[in-house]
């Protein structure tokens, strides 16, 4: 067989004119589309800042977006070099499904992550109470959130189950009431331990002055009277006013003389006589 040159070249030729064009416009497509997804990632990011939005949240979108459009933009290019798409959409899809149903539950708190950063029920240092944890919000990433509890333990809540299920926020308002029970006996004088409380209550450094307290009899117990008492305070000094309305409330009904009832038992022994 003999070797003719110029036909291997009048083919490259041709194959050059057919596939030259395409893979020139598929680089060019490519190089000008990179660009502009940046410029638009960019434009996103700056708007999005301006308007104030979450600066947690806002490199999630705006990552999202950037790789939904260069999705878009590769299978633009494949298909401009001439190769079918329609099977290589096919199977990213079901490789997308596969790869969804096997990190479900990651994706699960991913969204969960999302809603919290939206909706906003909670945020960086608010106190809260959920899924059986109490304490104060370090972070919110991107499949937990870690709050630190009173103890000084880091607990990690995965976002799916902290959005999908109850959380109590105790810093959405900064008048949080401190509720408290003291008993007096019922020899004492009601108005004299009432007294007591409310000089107590309103001389905590930490109490609120323009609100409260609450001070009512809530009860007549076995042995007691039961007052209820309730100052307020802001939710960082909710302990602080815990710890001194005991102490002193104790200290001055001792100087008022009013008891304090507490569980007592009387024994009485019986000699048999023989």
């Amino acid at each position: 067989m003999d070797f003719n040159p110029e036909s291997y070249a009048d083919k490259a030729l041709d194959l050059v004119a057919v596939y030259g064009p395409k893979i020139i416009f598929a680089i060019a497509t490519l190089v000008i589309g990179s660009w502009l997804i940046k410029s638009a990632a960019k434009v996103l990011d700056k708007a999005l800042a301006k308007k104030e939005f979450d600066s947690t949240l806002r490199p999630y979108l705006v990552g999202i977006f950037g790789m939904l459009l260069k999705v878009v933009l590769y299978i633009s290019v494949i298909d401009l070099l001439g190769v079918k798409t329609t099977s290589f959409v096919a199977v990213l899809g079901a490789a997308g499904l596969a790869v969804g149903m096997a990190l479900q539950g990651s994706l699960g708190n991913f969204a969960g992550s999302v809603l919290l950063l939206i909706f906003k029920p909670i945020q960086k240092g608010d106190l809260i109470e959920a899924q059986g944890i109490t304490g104060v919000v370090e972070s919110i990433q991107p499949f937990v959130t870690v709050v630190l509890s009173p103890d000084n333990i880091v607990h990690y809540i995965p976002n799916g189950a902290l959005a999908g299920g109850p959380i109590k926020n105790y810093s959405i308002n900064q008048d949080r009431r401190v509720d408290l029970t003291f008993g007096i006996g019922y020899g004492d004088d009601i108005d004299a331990a009432k007294a007591v409380f409310e000089r107590v209550a309103n001389e905590c450094p930490d109490a609120h002055k323009n609100m409260g307290p609450d001070v009512f009899v809530s009860g007549l117990g076995d042995s007691s009277v039961n007052f209820a008492v309730r100052p307020y305070c802001s939710p960082d000094k909710y302990w602080d006013v815990y710890a001194y309305m005991h102490e002193n409330v104790k200290k001055e009904l001792d100087k008022a003389g009013i008891s304090i009832p507490f569980p007592q038992r009387d024994v009485h022994i019986f000699e048999q006589k023989n």
